[in-house]
């Protein structure tokens, strides 16, 4: 167009092609159309002036894009908020926030790019005052805060904000509703999810797979397979490959390896092709039933039949797969193999394997490894230590212990949620804070002598510290965050009620012999999902067949 001459380059011209030059983040062609802007004046045009702030922001040049919404006569409110989200963009939160202040008119789109802007940077706060400084709010507004606190994990704010956009009658729309199921799916809160369910299929809202997507990872994340599954079978015929992929996930992380894979073979008839995502759904489960022929056929399959090469987290699959199962130096050969070089989760997975089987040697060679890419993981020291606990070698628990200490590496805290009449409740190991805490342990107390007498429990204290009174041993495990959230949950729910219990750390094998003997003794269901999967503990046995 512009060799040809026939047609005049315009304000329109330039506005799209430097669109164009923002959206591939091309810093040169956009420089090119910057030069060319200049010298027919239309640089501080309102439009090219615009698109120029956003070109520049859009690659990491925030001083260019305020250099032009300085030259710019008159800028309008677009212009204003272009240059809000320039600074946003380029992480400059006090630039934006001046830019904010300046602003001589404001209307919603400004309001709302203040408030995803604070909430890209986990500036909660600043979002939470902004909110409410808001005239008159929309359901973009209600969906920004709602999606930003489940984002970071905040979950009761989550759950506060779409009660509050409930009782307003504003209608939540497919924004709000999969952000609120995604923190209703990390917290584990299945009872505000059947509720947002209830909403979602009140508003007409499961027709959109995106909600139905959202529905079959809260219930599949919160221990409800069942309901998952009901939710898979009843979607629009046409399933994404987000949606198999989420049941054959929801499947694995329950333990059903084989179910998993007949979805899998059901996503193949069905004409949708799988994709990376599905494989590592897929070897997880052959990982965690320990189909070890059957995860080793579909590894060659993803390549074979689909030309899917394989990434790191496809060979951490398979490393836990052969861990899991006890083949250690099988899983060793296999990543010294790796045509990529192993990271450190790759070799963390092989010594959590030797931690389950206690092979110290081998402990000892993957930790040296580690130490050289990630020296400063608390876990790693902590698998080490329990490597050498099992074989009775206490010297060297002191030794990794007193290293941590030396190098200030502290331990991750375990802790365990609960959901008690829609309220999400938090414990951690050894906290005795408040009166949600003591009760626990008051109920915990009562628990664990009905356990001894009628259940014949005997405390699982081999990776306690071998130096410390027998008595502090029993203390340590009896500590645990797991039984805190079960006792309390026994103590609040009504009696038979299922209880659920979200963890942040692998369940260890004491407070998994424990939730076997409270559903046999007192004659209920717990659901237990902790780092890697879920234990469902019914009548004295777990659905892990004690392999997890």
């Amino acid at each position: 167009m512009h060799r040809a001459s026939t047609y005049p380059l315009d304000s329109f011209s330039f506005a799209f092609v430097l669109k164009a030059a923002a959206n591939c983040r091309s810093l040169r062609d956009g420089m090119q159309l910057h030069c060319q802007a200049l010298t027919r004046g239309l640089h501080t045009h309102l439009f090219v002036g615009t698109t120029l702030i956003s070109m520049h922001a859009e690659c990491g040049r925030i001083n260019f894009a305020r250099k032009v919404f300085e030259e710019m006569f008159e800028p309008n409110v677009v212009a204003w908020n272009a240059m809000l989200t320039a600074c946003f963009r380029c992480g400059d939160v006090k630039g934006a926030t001046e830019v904010f202040d300046r602003m001589p008119l404001r209307d919603l789109t400004s309001w709302n790019i203040v408030l995803a802007g604070y909430m890209k940077v986990d500036e909660l706060e600043l979002a939470k005052k902004a909110f409410l400084r808001i005239p008159v709010k929309d359901d973009v507004s209600w969906s920004t805060m709602i999606v930003g606190f489940a984002q970071n994990s905040c979950f009761d704010e989550a759950f506060g904000f779409f009660r509050e956009l409930q009782r307003k009658g504003i209608r939540p729309n497919e924004a709000s509703l999969t952000a609120v199921l995604s923190a209703c799916a990390q917290a584990g809160a299945i009872e505000f999810g059947k509720t947002v369910h209830g909403l979602a299929e009140k508003a007409g809202f499961l027709s959109k797979i995106s909600v139905n997507n959202a529905l079959l990872d809260t219930y599949s994340k919160s221990g409800n397979v069942g309901m998952a599954r009901l939710v898979f079978e009843r979607m629009p015929e046409r399933k994404s490959i987000v949606s198999w992929t989420s049941m054959i996930a929801a499947l694995a992380m329950h333990g059903y390896g084989k179910e998993a894979i007949q979805v899998f073979h059901k996503m193949e008839a069905s004409g949708v092709g799988p994709d990376g995502i599905t494989f590592i759904s897929v070897l997880y489960a052959c990982s965690h039933a320990g189909l070890i022929n059957e995860g080793c056929e579909y590894f060659s399959k993803m390549r074979a039949m689909y030309g899917i090469e394989p990434t790191i987290e496809h060979y951490g699959c398979m490393v836990d797969l052969y861990g899991r199962a006890g083949k250690l130096q099988q899983a060793y050969d296999f990543i010294c193999q790796l045509p990529i070089s192993p990271n450190a989760i790759i070799w963390r997975t092989l010594l959590g394997a030797c931690s389950i089987h206690g092979n110290v040697e081998l402990a000892e060679q993957v930790k040296k490894i580690i130490s050289k890419l990630d020296p400063d993981n608390s876990g790693d020291h902590v698998l080490l230590s329990n490597v050498y606990a099992v074989a009775g070698k206490w010297k060297d628990v002191v030794s990794v212990r007193r290293s941590m200490v030396h190098q200030k590496i502290k331990k991750t805290p375990g802790w365990s949620m609960i959901e008690v009449d829609k309220v999400m409740y938090s414990f951690v190991a050894g906290d005795k804070s408040n009166k949600i805490t003591e009760e626990a342990y008051e109920k915990l107390r009562e628990i664990m002598l009905k356990l001894r007498v009628g259940g014949g429990y005997f405390p699982e204290v081999g990776r306690v510290l071998h130096d410390i009174e027998e008595e502090d041993k029993e203390d340590s495990v009896f500590r645990h965050s797991e039984k805190l959230a079960v006792a309390f949950g026994l103590a609040r729910l009504p009696e038979g009620r299922l209880i659920r219990i979200m963890k942040n750390l692998r369940v260890c094998r004491d407070c998994h012999t424990v939730m076997k003997l409270i559903s046999k003794v007192y004659r209920l269901e717990i659901v237990v999902r902790d780092r890697s999967r879920f234990h469902s503990f019914k009548d004295g046995s777990c659905s892990c067949n004690d392999y997890w």
